[in-house]
C-alpha cells in the first residue's frame, strides 16, 4: 500500500494545480481508458488482478494525466517570479538569501538605515535619561517603517527618528515629471510604460530641544529607485543632507556642524560640499519670510550614475550619516544645561513657528510623503515641534542676539 502514496500525491497536486487555474480537473479520456484496459496483466479470466498490475497502471494513469499539464506549465504558462510584485521579491530574497553587499541596493540601504536609527535612537536615549516609544508599522501597499519619538523628556521636548520603506506603483505621468531629472526613467521616449514599480527608504530625523541655547537639527538620507519587470534596478538615486536651526547663535556650533560635513564631503569628493552648502542654503529657505530656516549645512538630490557610481554614492551616504552622533551630541551636551529667560524661551517658540512655517509650505519630502498611498500621518508629521507660537507683527530689539539671527538668516554666511 505504501507504494501507491507517491502516485497518490501526484494526482491530487494536479487536481490542485487545475483549481488553481480555474480549469476542469484534468480526467482520464477515453483513450487513456483504452490504454489502462489494455495494459498487460498476469490475471487469467475471473481471477483478481495482481497488486503488481495495479500499481503499474496508476503509474500510467499519473503519467498520461500530469504529461500534458506538465507540458502546459513548461512551454505555454511557465511558473516564474513575474508574477510578484517587488515587494514580494525582496521578502522572498531577505527569506532565503539574506542581505548582503551582493544584494540589490534597495535592501542595502534598508539595512543600513535600520540599523544607524538603533544607534542614533541610544545616542539619545543616552543624552535625555529616557527611552523613545518604538512604532513598528506596514504599509498595505508594501514596505512600512519604525518611528521612535521622544516627547517631553529631560533634553529633548521632542525627538523622532523614523525608517520609512516604501512601495508602490509610479503611473505614467509621473514617470515623465521625474525623466525631467533622470532621462534613464523611461529610456525609450517612444515606448515609456503607463506604470512602473518604485522602492523608495530612508532615515529622517528632527530633534527639538527644550532649552533655547541648545539648536534644533534635522536630518534626512535616501534611496529611490525603479525597478524593471524582472525585478532588477532601473533608475536610481540617492538624496539628503543635514542642517542645524538655532533660536540663539553660537558661532562656534555652526563651524563645528560644518565642518564636520565638509569633512565628510572633501573625503569623496572635493566639490561636494560647496555645491551641498548652496544647494542647502537655496532649499531650505522660507520664500514668504524672506529668510533661512536656519544656519544650513548640506543638502543634495538626485545623486544617480551622472555623478557618480551607485557603490561610491552610497559609501557617500554611509559616511554621512555615521557622522550626524559625533557632530550633534557634543553641541547639545554643551548647551542643555545652560540657564535662560522667559523672553528667550519665548523668542525659540517664535522661531519654531517659522519652522513650521517651512515644513508644511516648501518642503518638498513633507508634500510626497502626505500624498503617497497608504501614508502614515503621524510618522510623517512627527518633525513638527511639540510647540510653536505666532505673534502679531513681531521684530526682535535692533542689535540684539535675536536681531542678529535674523541678520545671518536672510545674508546666509560661510562659515568653513
Amino acid at each position: 500500500m505504501a507504494s501507491r502514496w507517491p502516485t497518490l500525491r501526484l494526482l491530487a497536486q494536479c487536481k490542485t494545480q487545475s483549481q488553481l487555474r480555474g480549469q476542469t480537473p484534468l480526467k482520464p479520456s477515453w483513450t487513456t481508458r483504452q490504454a489502462l484496459s489494455s495494459f498487460p496483466s498476469s490475471a487469467k479470466p475471473g481471477q483478481a488482478s495482481s497488486p503488481l498490475s495495479g500499481y503499474l497502471g496508476l503509474v500510467a494513469l499519473g503519467l498520461l494525466v500530469t504529461a500534458p499539464l506538465a507540458y502546459k506549465m513548461a512551454v505555454e504558462e511557465p511558473l516564474s517570479l513575474d508574477s510578484l510584485s517587488l515587494a514580494e521579491r525582496d521578502q522572498q530574497t531577505k527569506r532565503e538569501q539574506g542581505v548582503n553587499d551582493a544584494s540589490p541596493m534597495r535592501l542595502r540601504m534598508e539595512k543600513f538605515v535600520k540599523e544607524q536609527q538603533k544607534e542614533i535612537v541610544w545616542a539619545l536615549e543616552q543624552v535625555d535619561g529616557n527611552s523613545f516609544r518604538v512604532d513598528e508599522w506596514q504599509r498595505k501597499e508594501g514596505g512600512g517603517g519604525i518611528t521612535c519619538v521622544l516627547q517631553d523628556g529631560n533634553v529633548f521636548e521632542k525627538a523622532g527618528v523614523g525608517v520609512s520603506v516604501v512601495y508602490g506603483t509610479l503611473p505614467k505621468p509621473a514617470i515623465l515629471k521625474m525623466r525631467a531629472n533622470h532621462k534613464k526613467l523611461g529610456e525609450d521616449i517612444e515606448n515609456i510604460p503607463d506604470s512602473l514599480e518604485f522602492f523608495a527608504a530612508g532615515l529622517s530625523l528632527v530633534v527639538h530641544p527644550k532649552n533655547p541655547m541648545a539648536p534644533t537639527v534635522h536630518l534626512n538620507y535616501r534611496y529611490f529607485e525603479t525597478a524593471n519587470p524582472d525585478g532588477t534596478s532601473g533608475a536610481w538615486w540617492f538624496g539628503g543632507g543635514s542642517d542645524l536651526t538655532p533660536a540663539y547663535l553660537f558661532d562656534e556650533d555652526a563651524i563645528q556642524f560644518h565642518k564636520s560635513l565638509k569633512e565628510v564631503c572633501d573625503a569623496h569628493d572635493k566639490d561636494y560640499y560647496s555645491r551641498f552648502k548652496k544647494w542647502c542654503d537655496t532649499y531650505f529657505y522660507n520664500k514668504h519670510r524672506g529668510e533661512s530656516r536656519g544656519v544650513g549645512g548640506i543638502f543634495f538630490d538626485d545623486l544617480d550614475e551622472t555623478v557618480r557610481d551607485k557603490e561610491n554614492t552610497f559609501a557617500f551616504i554611509q559616511d554621512a550619516l555615521k557622522s550626524f552622533v559625533p557632530t550633534y551630541v557634543p553641541i547639545i551636551n554643551k548647551r542643555k544645561d545652560m540657564p535662560y529667560t522667559e523672553q528667550e524661551k519665548e523668542w525659540q517658540q517664535i522661531r519654531r513657528g517659522k519652522y513650521v512655517e517651512f515644513n508644511l509650505v516648501h518642503d518638498r519630502g513633507t508634500a510626497f510623503g502626505l500624498n503617497t498611498p497608504g501614508a502614515r500621518v503621524e510618522s510623517i508629521l512627527m518633525s513638527l515641534p511639540l510647540t510653536a507660537s505666532w505673534k502679531y507683527m513681531y521684530e526682535p530689539e535692533p542689535k540684539s542676539r535675536e536681531a542678529r539671527l535674523v541678520e545671518v538668516l536672510k545674508t546666509p554666511k560661510e562659515w568653513v
